[in-house]
This record gives C-alpha cells, structure tokens and sequence, in this order.
C-alpha cells in the first residue's frame, strides 16, 4: 500500500483546525491509538528563537489538542527533547513558547539528559553507527516499546540538504555527542529509521510548514512563509514530499533515496499519496549551503583539514568547536542579521500569531 502524505494549506486563523484536518488525512488514528504512552518529540535546533529553526508553539499547540480529542490522557503524553553541546532544553523551551502550551493541556517537559539513558543491542545489522560507538549505543530507557511523534519544520540543512521527520531522530535517540556521526550524516539517518523500527511500535510526524527556512539551515536561514501543514506516518514519505515542496528531487538526497532502497519507507513521489493540497505546481526553489560553522566542520571532517580531525573534535581540545559556533551564531550572526529578519518576521500574520503565544506566558 501507498503511504499517505497529507498537505494542508493554512492560515495563521486556521491553523490549529488544519492539524487537526491533516493528521486527519493522514489516518492518525490508525497509528496513535492511546493504548501506550506517545513520546512527543520536539525539534529544538537553537536554544533561541528564530522562524522556521524549531517546533512552533501552534504546531504543539495543535497536536496536544488532537491526541486529547482522540483517547489520549495527558498522563500518556510525554514531550521529550534533548541536549547538543550548544543547545539546552529548559532554556530552549522557554524561548520557543512551548511551556505555555505545555501549561495549557497539562504536560510537562522531559528534557533527555535528565533520564536514564542505557545500550542497547539493535538486533538488525546498522550502517554506521556501530562503528562510531563501538562501545554501544546509549539510547533513553523510555524510547523503548513507547510510540513516538515528530514535530520537525521545512527546511534546508548544511550537512543533509533537507532535514524534516527522519533526522528528527537524531536529536532523541544519540547523546550529545552526536556531532561524531556528522561524517557519515546520510547512513546515519538510515541507522535512525532501523533502530526507531526496533524500538517503536508506531512512528508518525506532523511538519509545520507554515514558515520554512531556506539557506544555511539549520539555523542561520531566510525565513519563508509556506503556509503549510504536513502529516504523515512514513517519515522517509513527509521528508520527501517536503523536500520536493523545497524544489529539490527527493531521490537525488542520499538519505531519502537509500532509505527507499533499503524498504524503510518511500520517497518516490510518485509511489506517494498525497491527500488534501495538489503539490504538482509546488516549488519553493530551496537552496540547502551550509554555514561558516557547518563548512568548518566539514573541512575538518572530509575536507581538507581532515588530518586534524581527531586532535581538534576527539580530543580535550574540542571544547573550542561550541565555543566557536557559539560565538559566530549567538554572538555574531543572531544580534545582526538574525534580528533584521526576526523583526520582519514579526511584522506577518504568523509573527503576529507568534507574539499571541510570548502573552501567555
């Protein structure tokens, strides 16, 4: 059987009723039934807030909302996210106004650094990561037998062209240490749909593509209005879609095109069924570049830097690679171009809509 993409267009007056209608179209009730606890994993790529960079507040808004009018107790409800080395939780969810959300319905955050995290031994063979953890690979107790929804957005990235619901993953089930599979980021994410298959019984995501970020994602981007809801309980499928709706070819993206191959999901789009929007005539003309950051990164990793890798990112002396991207995007590049484009940001109905969600708190 096809699976199922839902594309709903939006309005910030619409859209909580548009999640409710895309993970309507997208049969989430086949797959999120309240007989066990969900993980609820938000997408936090910057402890700040910057348009399109992570969860919105009406995405969870309107997810929170759907799960309680389907079966769901908010006792079965558990909002996770995790830590990088230049990322926190707490503070994160604070800046991006999902605590007043989170207050709204009754849920409270459970930041992955602060559970118990354990090895497991996947029993299917892994592409790459075993290599990169040879001693094991710690995943949180809690992901085990729990279902798990996504709340990823549209946008490009420096080191996956695309990211979206699969590599949503990334951010859940690895430690902090993560950054070590950079390297090989395409086997990775196919590693990430294995073990989720394992690990899960089902899996579902909801993408907000009402502000999509364009550029040097994931962070330093050009906010773009979409206008956008997707639904899905393929990830390979809503990343695909997504990416097409980018203006890139799904199959030409490493990640998405050996994920096909190896029948962890589809990113065909003509083996896709998109419900609702039409997005034949869809093109956003995306372009994935990467930061002064994530070109760094790559130059030590697989470029021409490479013989300093294991001395400047495995070694004591790696405390400088925070530092640095600290310092270019929290010190530099947000108090300049980040804030001409958040204030224009605020100036659209979804800025407006955003500022809504900052009153409550």
């Amino acid at each position: 059987m096809a699976p199922k993409v839902a594309v709903v267009r939006t309005t910030p007056e619409t859209v909580l009723d548009s999640i409710n209608r895309a993970m309507d179209l997208a049969e989430a009730p086949m797959h999120l039934r309240g007989e066990r606890e969900l993980l609820l994993k938000l997408n936090l790529s910057w402890t700040k807030y910057f348009p399109a960079c992570s969860s919105q507040p009406w995405q969870l808004d309107g997810v929170a909302r759907y799960l309680l009018a389907h079966g769901y107790r908010k006792e079965q409800i558990l909002p996770i996210e995790n830590k990088t080395v230049v990322t926190n939780p707490r503070k994160g969810a604070a800046n991006n106004l999902w605590l007043p959300v989170l207050e709204k319905y009754g849920l409270e955050l459970i930041p992955l650094p602060e559970v118990e995290w354990k090895v497991h031994a996947f029993r299917e063979p892994l592409l790459r990561l075993h290599t990169i953890f040879p001693e094991g690979i710690e995943i949180p107790a809690l992901f085990e037998g729990r279902d798990i929804l996504h709340l990823p957005t549209v946008k490009t990235h420096g080191h996956s062209v695309t990211t979206g619901a699969v590599k949503n993953a990334f951010g859940g089930l690895l430690k902090e240490v993560r950054h070590y599979a950079h390297k090989y980021i395409h086997e990775v994410l196919v590693d990430l749909l294995i073990m989720q298959r394992e690990l899960h019984p089902h899996v579902f995501a909801v993408m907000d593509g009402t502000v999509c970020g364009d550029g040097a994602g994931p962070r330093t981007m050009d906010p773009v209005v979409g206008n956008l809801i997707l639904a899905s309980a393929d990830s390979v499928a809503i990343d695909a879609v997504a990416a097409k709706i980018m203006g890139f070819d799904p199959m030409s993206i490493p990640y998405l095109r050996m994920a096909t191959e190896r029948g962890l999901g589809e990113a065909r789009i003509e083996r896709i069924t998109i419900a609702g929007e039409d997005i034949g005539e869809l093109n956003f003309h995306f372009r994935s570049k990467r930061s002064l950051v994530i070109w760094g990164d790559q130059m030590l990793r697989i470029g021409p830097l490479r013989f300093l890798e294991r001395i400047a990112l495995h070694s004591p002396l790696v405390f400088w690679a925070p530092l640095a991207s600290n310092m270019y995007h929290d010190w530099f590049w947000y108090p300049t171009v980040g804030r001409r484009k958040i204030r224009k940001f605020m100036n659209s109905p979804w800025g407006k809509l955003w500022q809504t969600y900052r009153d409550r708190r």
